[in-house]
């Protein structure tokens, strides 16, 4: 990430330079912060998922939770931002076994 050496505020990219929106101040982005920007179509092994109410992701991640429906003691779990942008993700568990779906909040 690029803060404002002014502000500190985080820069955003526009027009192929970066841009602080707090001060104004802009500055040209280097080959090498190029390199560090690209995008990448693969998850990391540590990266959180976060599901999309209408993605359909056959393989999501599972954990050892406990049904409160079944018993059963692995589920799949996926994070959703439900409630204002400032307030954590709600946590989604789906039973593997009887497919019992509920939700925990930090």
């Amino acid at each position: 990430m690029m803060f404002c050496p002014k502000c500190g505020k985080l820069m955003k990219t526009k027009e192929g330079k970066l841009s602080c929106a707090q001060c104004g101040y802009v500055e040209e982005i280097s080959s090498a912060e190029k390199e560090q920007m690209k995008k990448v179509a693969y998850m990391q092994e540590n990266d959180i998922l976060i599901v999309d109410e209408d993605m359909s992701i056959e393989t999501k991640p599972t954990c050892a939770v406990k049904c409160p429906n079944c018993g059963h003691g692995v589920a799949e779990w996926w994070l959703r931002q439900l409630r204002s942008a400032d307030e954590s993700e709600v946590r989604f568990f789906r039973c593997t076994k009887c497919k019992h779906t509920w939700r925990e909040y930090d």
